[in-house]
């Protein structure tokens, strides 16, 4: 019987699934962002998203007419704590439809744009 061999480092895409093991519709949360200003830093685009039992923050790097990839940002590593994305979600205008999913504050893009820009 063959088995499988992992023969490099890289981790496949995307870095996390719902409960009911269905990847997130990246295109819809793709085109939510593109309205608002604030979640384009850099190359990417920059979300939370609710998570049990933990809020993470996310970013979606596009180009060319298609999503290169997705990835949850190790936030603390950005300057970004716990409580800024907690303050993130608690004050959310509730501007992205999709559930769970929240634009990033003020606050935290101020940080990112320091970093990415």
């Amino acid at each position: 019987m063959p088995t499988v061999k992992k023969i490099s480092g890289t981790q496949a895409l995307p870095r996390y699934i719902m409960p009911d093991a269905s990847a997130p519709d990246y295109e819809a949360i793709l085109e939510q962002l593109q309205e608002y200003h604030n979640s384009f830093i850099g190359s990417s685009y920059f979300y939370i998203r609710e998570n049990d039992p933990t809020p993470m923050l996310c970013r979606i790097v596009y180009g060319g007419g298609k999503i290169y990839f997705h990835e949850v940002v190790d936030h603390e590593k950005h300057g970004i704590s716990d409580d800024d994305i907690e303050n993130a979600i608690r004050f959310d205008t509730g501007a992205l439809t999709m559930s769970g999913h929240h634009l990033i504050s003020p606050h935290i893009e101020m940080k990112l744009r320091t970093l990415f820009e």
